[in-house]
């Protein structure tokens, strides 16, 4: 088969053995970012690989089977789950409130579903017109630069085992071909670790003591488990501090749906439509943080590989769930993942934050925002400053009686409002394709020239 000039196979002239053989890839290469966002936050990591995939098997529902496209576990709200549980390893990480975390991402969840009925109502140059990337590229940048300090920490660790876990990511998604490019964290963290095990520093124990086969979900780690004896003060503040992520996670959700096309030559925003692809996300995300898993994403990653196979048959990203799915069920795979040393963590986290960062100055400057104009310097000013400011304050957040706010969804809440009521908006989505989509929270990039 040929599209735009490709040459593309079809997975059913491939054969059973081949097909599994692209689904097993297709799993290897969400891996290593997927399984990094639970041992970020501390959420379950089986939950998160059963979700992945059943996260996936949702979207493609919602979509009529037509986009290949492989969900995973989101960076974008790592700052959430901060905000409201802290980090693990740090002093003020409180893993009880992980719980109430997964209810702030559920309703962002949600929130999809509004945008998908706006868009299909009002159309989205109206409703991006309330989140230009003055409002997002600053959001983003402050994603990345609040959770700087926690991988300053990790590396502090041993800076010599996170300096090799960064200097391979950088050689791998600089100068790697093929898969090597596709997934430098996975490489990066089994390098690093390698070494790190070497030299005496992973602690096997609660591999020994870990069943072979297990249940991937448990109760008292759900978002459920908070309505038993629900403390609504806590349930409305993370829900404050979260749902403003969902801006910049909609923007990359968006971004990823034009990669896809680009890649297989099939415009998937008309049909199945941006509504039912949105509905897809949201649906999958909400549902995976109900059950105590991180919020989900179309991957970058996985689209790095249709471009690479040129096999775009979403039955074999499909496979590739199944795969991921059957994983969840063993918690002694849980228990290896649970010895990797914190500095290879921090390593690979100082690269993750810093790329977040810089994905939101790629989003102002690929819009070629304008800096001379006093109402965006304005608007981006405030969000930069509140949220930095208040997430290393004292507390932490801003109280106002008896909710609690992080300085992110200060920072979006001041930035979407500002943008609204100040004059001047000269933002229009669908004119600039390159500046729509320039939002991608993954380390690597896919680029057709490849």
């Amino acid at each position: 088969m040929n599209i735009n000039g490709q040459a593309i196979y079809d997975a059913r002239k491939l054969g059973t053995g081949k097909m599994l053989t692209l689904g097993l890839q297709h799993m290897f290469a969400m891996f290593g970012a997927t399984v990094l966002v639970p041992i970020l936050t501390g959420l379950s990591m089986s939950a998160t690989l059963l979700f992945a995939g059943l996260g996936t098997l949702i979207f493609h529902f919602c979509t009529k089977m037509k986009v290949p496209a492989f969900l995973g576990s989101s960076f974008a709200f790592l700052a959430g789950y901060a905000a409201v549980a802290g980090v693990p390893g740090s002093e003020s990480f409180a893993p009880q409130m992980l719980p109430y975390a997964c209810i702030g991402v559920f309703c962002a969840g949600l929130i999809y579903f509004l945008l998908a009925g706006l868009f299909s109502i009002f159309g989205p140059a109206k409703v991006m017109r309330f989140f230009p990337p003055i409002v997002t590229g600053p959001i983003i940048i402050a994603i990345g630069l609040t959770l700087a300090g926690t991988a300053i920490n990790s590396c502090s660790q041993n800076w010599w085992i996170a300096l090799l876990a960064i200097v391979i990511i950088i050689v791998c998604n600089i100068w790697g071909k093929g898969m090597i490019k596709i997934i430098p964290i996975l490489l990066g963290i089994l390098g690093s670790y390698i070494v790190a095990l070497c030299c005496g520093m992973v602690d096997f124990s609660s591999v020994k003591e870990a069943a072979w086969v297990g249940l991937p979900v448990q109760w008292e780690n759900t978002g459920m488990s908070v309505f038993a004896h629900p403390e609504w003060k806590l349930v409305l503040s993370a829900i404050i501090a979260i749902i403003p992520i969902s801006l910049a996670t909609m923007m990359e959700h968006i971004g990823d749906m034009c990669a896809i096309s680009s890649t297989t030559g099939i415009n998937y925003l008309e049909d199945p439509g941006l509504h039912r692809t949105l509905m897809g996300d949201g649906l999958a995300t909400a549902l995976a943080s109900l059950f105590g898993a991180p919020a989900n994403t179309t991957y970058g990653e996985n689209t790095g590989v249709l471009n690479l196979t040129k096999v775009y048959d979403p039955r074999v990203i499909r496979i590739a769930a199944v795969f991921a799915i059957i994983l969840s069920f063993c918690p002694k795979f849980s228990a290896i993942i649970s010895t990797i040393p914190s500095a290879v963590i921090g390593g690979v986290s100082l690269v993750l934050y810093g790329m977040i960062s810089a994905v939101g100055v790629r989003n102002v400057v690929e819009n070629q925002v304008n800096f001379k104009s006093s109402r965006n310097v304005i608007v981006a000013a405030l969000i930069l400053v509140l949220a930095i400011g208040i997430s290393y304050s004292a507390a932490g957040k801003l109280v106002l009686g008896s909710i609690s706010l992080s300085g992110l969804a200060v920072a979006a809440i001041v930035g979407v409002v500002l943008n609204a009521i100040l004059p001047g908006k000269d933002y229009e989505f669908g004119k600039n394709n390159a500046g729509d989509t320039s939002v991608d929270f993954e380390v690597n990039r896919l680029e057709k020239d490849e």
